[in-house]
Protein backbone atom coordinates (compact mmCIF):
# COMPACT_ATOMS: atom_id res chain seq x y z
CA UNK A 1 0.00 0.00 0.00
CA UNK A 2 1.56 3.24 -1.20
CA UNK A 3 -0.03 6.67 -0.79
CA UNK A 4 2.88 8.81 -1.94
CA UNK A 5 1.70 11.89 -3.88
CA UNK A 6 -1.85 11.33 -2.60
CA UNK A 7 -3.98 13.43 -0.27
CA UNK A 8 -6.06 11.75 2.43
CA UNK A 9 -8.80 13.55 4.36
CA UNK A 10 -10.05 12.11 7.67
CA UNK A 11 -12.97 13.39 9.74
CA UNK A 12 -13.03 12.65 13.44
CA UNK A 13 -9.25 12.55 13.29
CA UNK A 14 -8.51 13.87 16.76
CA UNK A 15 -8.50 10.47 18.45
CA UNK A 16 -9.39 6.79 18.21
CA UNK A 17 -9.93 5.22 14.80
CA UNK A 18 -9.66 8.57 13.00
CA UNK A 19 -6.27 9.31 14.51
CA UNK A 20 -5.08 5.78 13.71
CA UNK A 21 -6.09 6.03 10.05
CA UNK A 22 -4.55 9.50 9.77
CA UNK A 23 -1.23 8.21 11.09
CA UNK A 24 -1.52 5.18 8.82
CA UNK A 25 -2.05 7.27 5.69
CA UNK A 26 0.82 9.58 6.65
CA UNK A 27 3.11 6.66 7.39
CA UNK A 28 2.53 5.38 3.87
CA UNK A 29 3.36 8.71 2.26
CA UNK A 30 0.08 10.64 2.05
CA UNK A 31 -0.42 14.29 2.83
CA UNK A 32 -3.19 14.28 5.44
CA UNK A 33 -6.02 16.66 6.26
CA UNK A 34 -7.49 16.15 9.72
CA UNK A 35 -11.03 17.39 10.41
CA UNK A 36 -12.58 17.54 13.88
CA UNK A 37 -14.45 19.92 16.16
CA UNK A 38 -11.86 19.11 18.87
CA UNK A 39 -9.09 21.57 18.04
CA UNK A 40 -6.66 20.36 20.69
CA UNK A 41 -6.98 16.72 19.63
CA UNK A 42 -6.82 17.54 15.94
CA UNK A 43 -3.72 19.66 16.31
CA UNK A 44 -2.16 16.91 18.44
CA UNK A 45 -2.73 14.39 15.63
CA UNK A 46 -1.23 16.79 13.10
CA UNK A 47 1.73 17.30 15.41
CA UNK A 48 2.41 13.57 15.59
CA UNK A 49 2.40 13.39 11.79
CA UNK A 50 4.82 16.30 11.49
CA UNK A 51 7.13 14.88 14.17
CA UNK A 52 7.44 11.78 12.02
CA UNK A 53 8.32 13.84 8.95
CA UNK A 54 4.91 13.89 7.29
CA UNK A 55 2.69 16.70 5.99
CA UNK A 56 -0.49 17.44 7.89
CA UNK A 57 -3.18 20.11 8.03
CA UNK A 58 -5.83 20.42 10.75
CA UNK A 59 -9.20 22.04 10.00
CA UNK A 60 -11.71 22.60 12.79
CA UNK A 61 -15.21 21.92 11.50
CA UNK A 62 -18.76 20.91 12.38
CA UNK A 63 -19.58 17.97 10.11
CA UNK A 64 -23.32 18.62 10.47
CA UNK A 65 -23.07 22.07 8.88
CA UNK A 66 -22.92 22.26 5.08
CA UNK A 67 -20.88 25.47 4.98
CA UNK A 68 -18.37 24.00 7.41
CA UNK A 69 -18.05 20.85 5.29
CA UNK A 70 -17.59 22.90 2.13
CA UNK A 71 -14.92 24.90 3.97
CA UNK A 72 -12.88 21.83 5.00
CA UNK A 73 -13.02 20.48 1.44
CA UNK A 74 -11.93 23.86 0.06
CA UNK A 75 -9.09 24.16 2.58
CA UNK A 76 -7.81 20.70 1.65
CA UNK A 77 -7.88 21.50 -2.06
CA UNK A 78 -6.43 25.00 -1.64
CA UNK A 79 -3.55 23.52 0.37
CA UNK A 80 -2.80 20.27 -1.44
CA UNK A 81 -4.61 20.55 -4.78
CA UNK A 82 -6.87 17.52 -4.58
CA UNK A 83 -8.45 14.79 -2.43
CA UNK A 84 -7.64 11.19 -3.30
CA UNK A 85 -8.81 9.33 -0.18
CA UNK A 86 -11.57 10.19 2.28
CA UNK A 87 -12.15 8.43 5.60
CA UNK A 88 -15.65 9.68 6.47
CA UNK A 89 -15.30 8.75 10.11
CA UNK A 90 -16.76 11.33 12.52
CA UNK A 91 -19.46 9.90 14.78
CA UNK A 92 -20.90 9.86 18.29
CA UNK A 93 -22.53 7.16 20.40
CA UNK A 94 -24.90 9.18 22.60
CA UNK A 95 -26.67 7.92 25.69
CA UNK A 96 -27.90 4.43 26.46
CA UNK A 97 -31.68 4.13 27.00
CA UNK A 98 -34.57 2.10 25.66
CA UNK A 99 -36.71 3.64 22.91
CA UNK A 100 -39.66 4.38 25.22
CA UNK A 101 -37.34 6.47 27.41
CA UNK A 102 -34.99 7.91 24.81
CA UNK A 103 -34.38 11.67 24.77
CA UNK A 104 -35.54 13.14 21.48
CA UNK A 105 -32.89 15.84 21.38
CA UNK A 106 -30.18 13.20 21.84
CA UNK A 107 -31.69 11.12 19.02
CA UNK A 108 -31.60 14.17 16.72
CA UNK A 109 -27.99 14.94 17.67
CA UNK A 110 -26.80 11.42 16.89
CA UNK A 111 -28.60 11.38 13.56
CA UNK A 112 -27.18 14.81 12.71
CA UNK A 113 -23.56 13.77 13.28
CA UNK A 114 -23.68 10.14 12.16
CA UNK A 115 -26.03 10.45 9.17
CA UNK A 116 -26.17 14.08 8.04
CA UNK A 117 -22.43 14.43 8.67
CA UNK A 118 -21.66 11.37 6.55
CA UNK A 119 -24.06 12.53 3.82
CA UNK A 120 -22.55 16.03 3.67
CA UNK A 121 -19.03 14.60 3.60
CA UNK A 122 -19.97 12.35 0.71
CA UNK A 123 -21.78 15.15 -1.13
CA UNK A 124 -18.95 17.66 -1.12
CA UNK A 125 -15.96 15.32 -1.33
CA UNK A 126 -17.61 13.49 -4.23
CA UNK A 127 -18.14 16.83 -6.02
CA UNK A 128 -14.41 17.43 -5.73
CA UNK A 129 -13.41 13.92 -6.77
CA UNK A 130 -15.71 14.05 -9.79
CA UNK A 131 -14.25 17.41 -10.80
CA UNK A 132 -10.72 15.99 -10.58
CA UNK A 133 -11.64 13.20 -13.04
CA UNK A 134 -8.98 11.01 -11.48
CA UNK A 135 -10.98 8.60 -9.39
CA UNK A 136 -10.76 8.32 -5.64
CA UNK A 137 -11.59 6.11 -2.68
CA UNK A 138 -13.96 6.73 0.22
CA UNK A 139 -14.46 4.67 3.36
CA UNK A 140 -17.37 5.45 5.67
CA UNK A 141 -17.19 4.32 9.29
CA UNK A 142 -20.33 2.33 10.07
CA UNK A 143 -20.42 -0.28 12.86
CA UNK A 144 -21.57 -3.79 13.65
CA UNK A 145 -24.53 -1.79 15.01
CA UNK A 146 -25.37 -1.22 11.34
CA UNK A 147 -25.80 -4.97 10.91
CA UNK A 148 -27.90 -5.90 13.95
CA UNK A 149 -29.96 -4.45 16.77
CA UNK A 150 -28.50 -3.49 20.13
CA UNK A 151 -30.93 -2.78 22.99
CA UNK A 152 -30.48 0.68 24.47
CA UNK A 153 -28.61 1.98 21.41
CA UNK A 154 -31.55 2.74 19.13
CA UNK A 155 -30.31 6.05 17.71
CA UNK A 156 -26.79 4.78 17.14
CA UNK A 157 -28.07 1.57 15.53
CA UNK A 158 -30.42 3.51 13.24
CA UNK A 159 -27.64 5.90 12.25
CA UNK A 160 -25.18 3.16 11.37
CA UNK A 161 -27.76 1.27 9.30
CA UNK A 162 -28.19 4.55 7.42
CA UNK A 163 -24.43 4.83 6.84
CA UNK A 164 -24.46 1.45 5.11
CA UNK A 165 -27.38 2.58 2.95
CA UNK A 166 -25.54 5.73 1.93
CA UNK A 167 -22.42 3.68 1.18
CA UNK A 168 -24.25 1.30 -1.15
CA UNK A 169 -26.11 4.09 -2.91
CA UNK A 170 -23.08 6.32 -3.40
CA UNK A 171 -20.98 3.44 -4.72
CA UNK A 172 -23.42 2.80 -7.54
CA UNK A 173 -23.61 6.46 -8.46
CA UNK A 174 -19.89 7.01 -9.01
CA UNK A 175 -18.41 3.61 -9.90
CA UNK A 176 -18.15 4.43 -13.62
CA UNK A 177 -16.20 7.56 -12.74
CA UNK A 178 -13.54 5.45 -11.02
CA UNK A 179 -14.53 6.36 -7.45
CA UNK A 180 -14.96 3.56 -4.94
CA UNK A 181 -17.11 3.85 -1.79
CA UNK A 182 -16.96 1.25 0.96
CA UNK A 183 -17.58 0.99 4.70
CA UNK A 184 -15.93 -0.51 7.75
CA UNK A 185 -18.03 -2.00 10.55
CA UNK A 186 -15.99 -2.07 13.75
CA UNK A 187 -17.09 -4.09 16.72
CA UNK A 188 -16.02 -3.11 20.23
CA UNK A 189 -12.74 -1.22 19.83
CA UNK A 190 -10.43 -0.13 22.64
CA UNK A 191 -11.17 3.60 22.38
CA UNK A 192 -12.93 6.27 24.43
CA UNK A 193 -16.32 5.31 22.99
CA UNK A 194 -16.45 1.77 24.32
CA UNK A 195 -15.18 2.81 27.75
CA UNK A 196 -17.84 5.55 28.00
CA UNK A 197 -20.48 2.95 27.18
CA UNK A 198 -19.13 0.69 29.91
CA UNK A 199 -19.55 3.52 32.43
CA UNK A 200 -23.09 4.24 31.25
CA UNK A 201 -24.14 0.62 31.54
CA UNK A 202 -22.66 0.09 34.99
CA UNK A 203 -21.34 3.28 36.62
CA UNK A 204 -20.38 1.41 39.75
CA UNK A 205 -18.44 -1.36 38.05
CA UNK A 206 -17.62 -0.62 34.38
CA UNK A 207 -15.02 -3.38 34.47
CA UNK A 208 -17.83 -5.93 34.76
CA UNK A 209 -19.30 -4.64 31.49
CA UNK A 210 -15.88 -4.82 29.87
CA UNK A 211 -15.51 -8.44 30.95
CA UNK A 212 -18.95 -9.29 29.55
CA UNK A 213 -18.19 -7.58 26.26
CA UNK A 214 -14.85 -9.28 25.84
CA UNK A 215 -16.35 -12.66 26.72
CA UNK A 216 -18.79 -12.19 23.80
CA UNK A 217 -15.94 -11.76 21.31
CA UNK A 218 -14.55 -15.02 19.89
CA UNK A 219 -10.96 -13.74 19.86
CA UNK A 220 -11.41 -12.73 23.51
CA UNK A 221 -10.47 -9.04 23.41
CA UNK A 222 -11.39 -5.63 22.10
CA UNK A 223 -10.03 -4.67 18.72
CA UNK A 224 -7.56 -1.84 18.33
CA UNK A 225 -7.99 1.40 16.42
CA UNK A 226 -4.99 0.42 14.31
CA UNK A 227 -6.68 -2.81 13.23
CA UNK A 228 -9.66 -0.86 11.91
CA UNK A 229 -7.35 1.71 10.31
CA UNK A 230 -5.49 -1.05 8.47
CA UNK A 231 -8.76 -2.09 6.84
CA UNK A 232 -9.47 1.53 5.87
CA UNK A 233 -6.01 1.83 4.31
CA UNK A 234 -6.49 -1.37 2.33
CA UNK A 235 -9.86 -0.21 1.00
CA UNK A 236 -8.36 3.13 -0.08
CA UNK A 237 -5.39 1.47 -1.75
CA UNK A 238 -5.01 0.22 -5.30
CA UNK A 239 -5.03 -3.32 -3.88
CA UNK A 240 -8.80 -2.91 -3.43
CA UNK A 241 -9.40 -1.69 -6.98
CA UNK A 242 -12.32 -4.07 -7.59
CA UNK A 243 -14.07 -3.48 -4.27
CA UNK A 244 -16.90 -0.96 -3.99
CA UNK A 245 -20.27 -0.87 -2.26
CA UNK A 246 -19.01 -3.34 0.32
CA UNK A 247 -18.74 -3.35 4.10
CA UNK A 248 -15.90 -4.98 5.98
CA UNK A 249 -16.54 -6.22 9.52
CA UNK A 250 -13.69 -5.75 12.00
CA UNK A 251 -15.08 -7.28 15.20
CA UNK A 252 -13.03 -10.32 16.20
CA UNK A 253 -15.89 -12.58 15.11
CA UNK A 254 -18.47 -11.04 17.45
CA UNK A 255 -21.32 -10.85 14.93
CA UNK A 256 -20.77 -14.50 14.05
CA UNK A 257 -21.95 -15.42 17.56
CA UNK A 258 -25.73 -15.16 18.17
CA UNK A 259 -25.22 -14.36 21.86
CA UNK A 260 -23.32 -11.21 20.99
CA UNK A 261 -26.53 -9.22 20.37
CA UNK A 262 -27.55 -9.53 24.02
CA UNK A 263 -24.48 -7.89 25.48
CA UNK A 264 -26.12 -4.44 25.66
CA UNK A 265 -29.04 -5.67 27.81
CA UNK A 266 -29.21 -4.09 31.24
Amino acid sequence: MDFKNKVALVTGGSNGIGRASTLGFAGLGAKVVIVDRDAAGGEATAGIVRQKGGEALFVQADVTDAKSVQAYVKKAVDTYGRIDCFHNNAGIEGKVANIADYDEAMFDQIMAVNVRGVFLGLKYVLKQMLAQKGGGAIVNTASVAGLMGSPGMNAYVASKHAVLGLTKTASGEVARQGIRVNAVCPGPIDTRMIHDLEKQLNPGDPGKVEATYQASIPIGRYGTAEEVANTVLFLCSDLAGNITGAHFVVDGGRTSTPGAVTSMNR
